[in-house]
């Protein structure tokens, strides 16, 4: 994709109209394939902030007085747009985060579009009063909401907290990561052909330090909904905390796959894999994890190594490339650091490494942020590749002694956020899945349910995202005495 006036932009969707940028600083966006410039973005400034802030600051009283119906009903002119737009999104989605060409379209795109959906029905049906004794509970919007979010999955994050946030009755004002902006910036195109009001949903992009916390601080956001690394959440919640501003944090992960002894084991592996290596393995909620009974390491291993070299590195834009590259050099470097001191530490490397890997047609993928699909076995909980998030298709297997032995390693880190169990005893498979000290686990390879709240404990985060409790993050309480 060469840089087109589509990729390189230079205003910010404020109060309902395109406005130009405060400042002059622009930030090129890469294509992590090529390495080349495919667009370009404003360096958002406090001022924007504040801008959009006062925009979404007086566009609150009607939009929350607006009927839930009537909200429901733009959300779901939003959804029917992005669903006539979603290979535009897909493409641009190919090209800034290198999401394969299906994974793109299927996930990365799909998966917002149901969730604006769900949310419109939620709009309409939300039971926004009950009758409690002599009290009537009123369920209103909390405010001007300030989302934050990240750059692996750019569009289902803003969309998730966007249309929860939007179908509550409160006003938005986005800063979506600087990395991967482009896609967000054909979202908010579409937000201004869905014909929300002015100042219902603003736009500013730029780094955290400056336009994140600028946000965060501002004394006319209500509540903040971030997404991104558990540094950066500590960070969001101490400014936060100055105001006593309402915060819903969904943070890192390093998640538990448990295998228990009657698990069909090559179901459990590959499934395992598969979900360890989603999206070039950033995703917050992988197993990154692989549990296994100690008897079956070694088969076990050989069913990863099976799988992982099924996953050909290269071009996302290749129809049978499945592991797109790392979304930037910094990543890269993170990612092969991480391997090297898995294999410093002693874990064993079963498959993959920090080298450069080789592509389809044989040559090293020496341009482009490329990791090697990397399986470790024998590793220790105590290990940095168990302990820590890597964001990168990098699996840990580690053997267990059975179920307590396993909830044991599970629980045993300063993360919470998801987890799996495998056992052909469904019972057995739901006790141990209610052991573990995490936001949400999949049984037997249960299905992502968008319905399903998300989020996770520890250092993980706290509050909701998805569902009626992720539109529940987004309202007070207000309680009437008649």
């Amino acid at each position: 994709m060469s840089p087109t006036p589509e990729t390189r932009h230079s205003h910010f969707f404020i109060d309902g109209r395109w406005q130009e940028a405060s400042g002059g600083e622009r930030r090129p966006v890469l294509d992590p394939t090529t390495e080349e410039v495919v667009g370009e973005v404003p360096e958002g400034t406090a001022e924007d902030v504040d801008q959009a802030v006062e925009a979404a600051a007086r566009a609150f009283p009607g939009w929350a007085a607006t009927p839930p119906a009537e909200r429901g009903a733009a959300l779901k002119r939003l959804q029917r747009l992005v669903l006539r737009h979603r290979g535009e999104l897909a493409e641009t989605l190919t090209a800034e985060l290198g999401a394969p060409q299906r994974l793109a379209l299927d996930i990365q795109v799909a998966v917002p579009a149901r969730v604006l959906g769900a949310y419109a029905r939620h709009a309409a049906d939300f039971p926004w009063q009950e009758e409690v004794g002599n009290s009537r509970v009123l369920r209103e919007p909390a405010g001007v909401a300030g989302c934050i979010t990240p750059w692996n999955y750019p569009l289902h994050q803003a969309v998730t907290k966007v249309a929860a946030a939007l179908a509550a009755g409160c006003t938005v004002v986005l800063k979506p990561s600087e990395i991967t902006p482009l896609c967000i910036f054909q979202f908010a195109r579409l937000v201004e052909a869905a014909e929300l009001p002015p100042g219902v949903f603003n736009l500013v992009c730029g780094d955290g330090p400056t336009v994140g916390e600028a946000l965060v601080r501002h004394p006319r956001v209500d509540l903040i909904s971030f997404t991104g690394s558990t540094t950066a959440g500590r960070r969001v919640a101490t400014l936060a905390a100055e105001q006593v501003k309402r915060v819903t944090l969904e943070l890192g992960g390093k998640s538990a796959n448990l295998i228990l002894d009657d698990a069909d084991l090559r179901r459990a592996v590959r499934t395992g894999v598969k979900n360890c290596f989603l999206n070039s393995g950033q995703t917050c909620s992988a197993w990154t994890r692989m549990v296994v009974p100690r008897q079956h390491l070694e088969e076990a291993t050989a069913l990863a190594v099976e799988a992982a070299q099924e996953y050909p590195v290269g071009d996302p834009r290749n129809p049978d490339t499945r592991l797109g590259p790392l979304v930037s050099q910094r990543q890269l470097q993170r990612v092969r650091g991480y391997i090297r001191q898995g294999i410093e530490e002693g874990a064993v490397l079963a498959t993959g490494g920090a080298e450069p890997p080789v592509g389809a047609d044989g040559k090293v993928l020496d341009r482009g942020f490329f990791v090697r699909p990397t399986v470790f076995t024998e590793v220790d909980n105590a290990m940095t590749i168990a302990r820590e998030e890597i964001f990168g298709p990098v699996l840990a297997i580690l053997p267990h002694d059975g179920d307590d032995h396993a909830v044991s390693i599970a629980n045993d880190s300063p993360y919470g956020l998801a987890g799996a169990v495998w056992s052909q005893d469904g019972d057995r498979a739901l006790a141990v899945a209610q052991r573990l000290r995490t936001g949400q686990v999949d049984i037997n390879g249960g299905r992502y349910n968008i319905e399903a709240p998300f989020g996770g404990t520890k250092q993980s985060g706290y509050g909701r995202e998805l569902g009626r409790q992720g539109l529940e993050e987004f309202l007070h309480t207000k309680s009437l005495q008649l």
